[in-house]
């Protein structure tokens, strides 16, 4: 599913060697020598030279200090290396085997941009001309040309990666939903996404009251034995204050998306989950016609848990740690008031922990609980809906309506279409744009099929308490639940 182990090594070198510095407080004077000293040379490892190897070093040193690639920034969190992508030879279309060399020449009529040309044994397409306009494989009468798509380009579901005159990937900020879908697909990892471990790490040495906040996607991920406190005891060994699991958030998103479905219901009305930051992107950028109404205002779980911290403590730095790139976006693009400061990947905040040589630890037991299961289960497909019906149930609200569930982003694409025609034949919709829930996010530590007994064997040892009673435990007076 992932890209390779080369890819994934330099991506966390960097990363590492970024977090060690900013550390250190020595960052500023040292990430121009981070290239150097990552690629030593004098002999090329994966690419051409090693000039090339440490432009691309220094393109992720830029992205790993939240920096943009370029010279200007485009605000879109993912970002393409172009000295990475200047090296992928798939062009969309390809003459085969099939070709006859046949005397007609179809293909070479049919472009208009001289890209197809006639060859000693078979016809021959020339990348840099290609519009990949697909006339050519149209006219052949052999159907020897075949259409191909660069493994970034098939992964995005919004068509969103476009390609310059030199065939170097352009990802249109209009369309793109931030999923991340399109940065594990490329095997040259010349698609990333903006890290904010260097302001994290700087609000953590300046003092200030910094908390860990991890996504319910994150049990399970790291064996059967790391638990949520697993986690609470290595964020503070990191140096957070303190750390809450958004399993709690989803108790909270779950109890204000009930009252909103319920009142929509009685008047008619449908209505979508907002949980998922790249749904709403979809619906925004895509179905702009529908987003009024449809989208719930109800804030997500991470900006639940970050209302519920600030609430506490007015000055807390809200940090949250899971395997999804959107949140990225959520946090740093879609100005919600009082949501989380920053959000961090599974690979940026194990970078944070090797450079303090801090490591999850096993816990015996299940010690630290603060949500129900249900809210635990908001990462999985469905578990946002069966929440909320959850809570309906607690309440005693008499509750009749279809709910569909859109388990990932082509599906998602698929009922927002019916229900923008009119066919849709649900009155609410629950969407997310990673296969399997957030479980499936880009960013996960293993995939979800992978880890999926380890996750059921933590659930199973915790509490059975409900939606509504757990959040009895919580002062929610000064915490507003939606946007």
């Amino acid at each position: 599913m992932y890209a390779d182990e080369g890819v994934i090594k330099i991506k966390h070198d960097v990363l590492g060697a970024v977090a060690k510095l900013a550390f250190e407080g020595n960052l500023e004077a040292e990430k121009e020598f981070l290239p150097e000293k990552l690629i030593p040379g004098p002999q090329a490892k994966f690419r051409c030279c090693i000039y090339k190897e440490r432009e691309i070093i220094r393109e992720r040193v830029r992205l790993a200090c939240g920096e943009s690639v370029d010279a200007e920034d485009n605000g879109n969190i993912i970002q393409v290396l172009h000295a990475a992508c200047e090296d992928c030879p798939i062009s969309s279309y390809v003459v085969t085997d099939n070709c006859q060399n046949c005397l007609g020449k179809a293909c070479v009529s049919a472009c208009k941009f001289g890209a197809c040309q006639p060859g000693e044994t078979r016809s021959h397409i020339d990348p840099q001309k290609c519009k990949e306009c697909g006339k050519c494989a149209q006219a052949c009468p052999y159907h020897a040309i075949a259409a191909l798509k660069r493994p970034c380009k098939f992964a995005c579901p919004v068509n969103a990666i476009e390609y310059d005159e030199y065939g170097i990937c352009r990802i249109n900020d209009e369309k793109c939903i931030r999923c991340g879908q399109c940065i594990h697909r490329c095997p040259f990892g010349a698609i990333a996404s903006k890290s904010f471990i260097v302001p994290v790490i700087n609000a953590i040495r300046s003092g200030r009251p910094v908390y860990a906040m991890a996504a319910p996607a994150t049990e399970g991920q790291f064996g059967p034995k790391i638990t949520m406190n697993s986690w609470k005891k290595a964020m503070k060994k990191l140096g957070f204050k303190d750390f809450i699991e958004v399993g709690l958030g989803g108790d909270l998103t779950a109890k204000a998306e009930a009252a909103e479905w319920y009142e929509a219901h009685e008047k008619g009305e449908r209505k979508s989950t907002s949980c998922c930051p790249a749904f709403v992107n979809m619906i925004r950028k895509h179905y702009p016609e529908l987003a009024d109404e449809l989208i719930s205002t109800s804030v997500s779980p991470m900006c639940a848990v970050s209302r519920l911290v600030k609430a506490k403590d007015p000055e807390a730095v809200c940090v949250f740690i899971g395997p999804c790139i959107a949140k990225k976006s959520e946090a740093m693009e879609m100005d919600i008031e009082g949501n989380a400061d920053y959000a961090l990947t599974f690979s940026e905040v194990r970078a944070m922990m090797r450079a303090r040589d801090v490591v999850l630890e096993e816990d015996e037991g299940y010690e630290y609980q603060e949500s129900s299961i249900f809210g635990k289960r908001f990462s999985q497909t469905g578990g946002v809906a069966n929440a909320v019906l959850e809570v309906l149930k607690e309440e005693g609200k008499d509750f009749d309506a279809k709910v569909c569930v859109a388990n990932g982003a082509n599906e998602c694409k698929k009922q927002l279409l019916l229900l923008k025609v009119g066919r849709a034949d649900f009155d609410f919709i629950e969407g997310m744009a990673c296969p399997g829930g957030c479980v499936g996010g880009p960013s996960a530590y293993r995939e979800a099929p992978l880890f999926a007994k380890d996750r059921e064997t933590l659930f199973a040892e915790a509490d059975d308490r409900g939606v509504v009673d757990n959040l009895a435990n919580y002062d929610l007076s000064k915490v507003d639940l939606y946007r």
